[in-house]
Parts: structure tokens; sequence; C-alpha cells
């Protein structure tokens, strides 16, 4: 009885038991080609086993089944992707709550979220614990707080007081502003050092870049714009064209080990609104029944403030037309993400989720986009996958399609290795292991789009 004590056999039936419990609810997606995102290959006809909310087994489906499954979800001829993330979320409308925003989210396969800032009327900190505690249906939420400015921090007491609150609340991370004094900005970074507070946000348009990049992560791409601007003394509508100055930028930003998040679609939205024609377009666009009405009469008229201060008008002082200087700046920050991503810069797929840019889809658009500027799609679909897990440092849990992951997954009718368009051909999303199909991803689409039709 050395081996088989009384205590020893009650542990291993226990044992048994697990076992046979787990397999009362575990899923299987056989034949599915799986795309694991830790190297650029594809792994064809395997078995997907999913219990207990994670990935179980990965296997060849020709291998003998160990397992028995509660339920089969068919693969054949399908691609199994890592739940996607969206890097630089915003709830701006509280009308039809956080719910709203969410349905658009999960039914595009966006399994995490990092909201950007907090709004007087919102608690993101509630959000997210009551996706944790199962209270409410969304992605694995993460949250900075408030978007600080330079008004924020009268004085030094200010910073640190601002940075015990943050940590004190449990924000995820501290979002600065373009615009805080050295003296204020480099003692707020040694006190959230300090206090362990995390500190992410815009450029520091007013010092040189070295000062930006001692953050985790800068966000769009056009803050270099302005950083640039500052340092060469540049007027407002030149850009810098140096080659040499900008190669040597872009190695010091990938040499820094910063995150970027590049945010193109919100400002190519901002040149869609100052082009008439690009307007009507996006009337008869079939994704502007997923927006409030109020919201949708508002951005596609001329009240719409880009299209109220700027189009048609020209920069004060040098009678340069704005839509020319924002069709400059876009090309501007399109080629330099570009030279970015060739020194291997880390980018975060994130879509500002601002006016016409609808959160979920327009995180496939922000997919695109990095793919038109020159990024594979293996790359362009690693800035919405494993970049966010290191970023967010749930890598040993998310981020790959891997035995003993979260089982965050996003079932695709077509290969996005092909092209990254195909990220948007979803058949299901797995939430934390629960299958949400097709038609119920379809039901949370028309849900929001009756509460656009209001």
């Amino acid at each position: 009885m050395k081996y088989f004590s009384k205590r020893g056999f009650l542990l291993f039936f226990a044992g048994l038991h697990g076992i046979y419990a787990q397999q009362a609810d575990t899923l299987l997606i056989n034949d599915v080609n799986v795309i694991p995102m830790h190297r650029e290959v594809v792994l064809e006809k395997q078995r997907v086993w999913i219990a207990n909310g994670k990935i179980l087994k990965i296997e060849p489906a020709s291998a003998p089944l160990e397992f028995k499954a509660s339920r089969v979800i068919d693969g054949s001829g399908r691609y199994l992707i890592p739940g996607l993330s969206e890097m630089h979320y915003h709830w701006r409308n509280k009308e039809g709550g956080i719910e709203r925003d969410f349905k658009l989210l999960l039914a595009n396969g966006v399994t995490t979220a990092r909201n950007m800032g907090e709004y007087d009327w919102q608690d993101h900190i509630g959000i997210r614990d009551s996706v944790q505690k199962g209270f409410l249906m969304g992605p694995a939420y993460y949250t900075t707080g408030p978007y600080l400015q330079a008004r924020d921090f009268p004085d030094m007491e200010a910073v640190d007081r601002v940075v015990s609150e943050h940590r004190k609340k449990g924000y995820d991370f501290l979002k600065l502003a373009d615009n805080l004094p050295k003296e204020r900005y480099l003692h707020l970074l040694e006190e959230a050092h300090r206090q362990g507070v995390t500190v992410i946000g815009h450029g520091q348009r007013k010092l040189p870049l070295e000062y930006s990049l001692r953050m985790k992560s800068i966000e769009h791409v056009e803050e270099f714009v302005y950083i640039l601007h500052q340092e060469q003394g540049n007027s407002p509508t030149s850009l810098i064209t140096d080659e040499a100055l900008l190669q040597e930028t872009a190695r010091e930003v990938a040499h820094s080990g910063v995150y970027v998040a590049p945010t193109l679609v919100i400002f190519d939205m901002i040149n869609r609104y100052l082009d008439d024609a690009q307007v009507q377009a996006m009337k008869n666009d079939s994704l502007a029944r997923y927006m409030l009405a109020k919201d949708r009469a508002y951005w596609l008229s001329d009240e719409n403030l880009y299209i109220a201060n700027f189009r048609g008008k020209t920069v004060a002082g040098t009678g340069v037309p704005f839509e020319k200087l924002f069709t400059d700046f876009d090309a501007w920050i399109k080629k330099f993400t570009t030279l970015l991503a060739s020194h291997h810069v880390p980018f975060l797929a994130g879509s500002d989720t601002y006016g016409m840019v609808i959160p979920g889809f327009s995180l496939h658009q922000e997919m695109q986009m990095l793919r038109d500027v020159g990024l594979s799609p293996y790359e362009a679909l690693k800035s919405a996958t494993v970049n966010p897990a290191r970023y967010l440092g749930t890598y040993a849990l998310e981020g790959t399609v891997a035995e003993g992951k979260v089982a965050n997954l996003v079932l695709l009718r077509e290969n996005p290795l092909t092209d990254i368009a195909h990220t948007q051909t979803i058949e299901g999303v797995f939430l934390r292991g629960q299958w949400l199909d097709r038609e119920q991803l379809d039901t949370m689409l028309a849900e929001v789009a009756r509460l656009g039709a209001e």
C-alpha cells in the first residue's frame, strides 16, 4: 500500500473525475488550419481541443482520438488565428452603453481592447471588473484613466497626487497629452516608476524625441511630425524630408524599445471629411448603420468640426489650403510608418474609434492600411495579436494559438496570410472558450443597427 494509500486512492480518483468533468465541456475544432503566429506558418488539418476556457491540445486531425467532445465545430478549409486586439479604443457614446461597442468589437473578432481615455461619465475600472467577473460579456479590457494634459499638473504636488490616484484606482496605464513642461514631465516619470504606474501617450512635442521614448508606448505616428518640427524649427506647414535624418530618427525609436500605435485610420478619415465626394460615399456605406442616428447625422453634415474648420480654408499666414496640408501630412505619416516598420519597431494596431471610425470594423481597416504601407500580412496581423500580448504582459496566456493559452480565437473562411482582408471573413469567435457562431455575431450586429435606426 506504499503507492496506493487511502489518501492516494482519493487523489487518484479525484484526478480522474477532474479529467472526465473536463471532457464533459470539451469543444473540438476539427480539421482546421491553424495560424499559430509564433512564426509565419500554417499548420494544416489540425484538431484543437478547448476546455475550461483554454486550449487543451493541438494535434494533427489524423491522430487517434483521446477525448470525447461535447461539441464539434467543423474547421474544414477554415483558418484559426488568435483573437484580435484593438489597442487604441474610445467609448464615446453613452447611449446604448458599453455593451453596444462590445457587440461591434466581438463581432469583428476583437477579444482584447485598450481604452485610451476615461470621460467624466464613465467608469472603466467598473467595466474592466465586470468583464473579469463574468457579469458583462466583452473583450479583456484595459484602461488608462483620464487623458491628462499640462493643466492637470499645475505643480509637482499635483504630479504626485495624480500618479497616486492612478495607482490606487487601479488603472492599467497613465496617459499623457503632448504639452508637459520638462521638469514636471521628468518628475512624473520618476514618480510613476516609483509607484509602479506605466506611462504612455502622445509624444512630448516641445521636447527632443528622446524624452518621448521614455514612455512605454507612443500613440499616433502623427506625433513624430510635430516632434521633428520642434527639433528642426520648421514652419507649421513644412515636413521633414531629409532622408538621413528620418533614418536616424527611426533607428532611435527602434533602439529605445518603445511601442508605437500608428492609428492610420483616424488621420485618413480626416482627409476623407475634407473631400465632399467621400463624405457623400460614406452616407451610403453599409457600416454607417452601426452608428447612432444623431452621430451619423453630425459627422456626415457640414457641422462636422473638421469640415466646418478646415474645408475650403487656408492655414493662417501661409495661403496653404488645409486640404493640401492634411494630404501632405497623411502621405508623410504613411511613409514614416513604412520606415519604422523597416527598423522593426513593434506596432500596436488601433484605430482611435472616433467619428465615422466604427469600432471593430475599423481594426480590420487599420490592418489593411498597415499592409498598404508595406507590412506583410503576417506583420500586420502580428500588430493585433502577438505585439499587444507582449505589450500587456499576457503573452504567456494569449497572443498565439498554442496549448495552455486562453481560448480567445477567431475562425476565418480564408487565409489572412495571403490577404490581410481575409481577417474579415469571420465564421465565429471564441471568447475565453465560449463559442460565438456566425448567427450569434450577426444577431449582435443587428442589435446595434437597430439602435442606430432609432
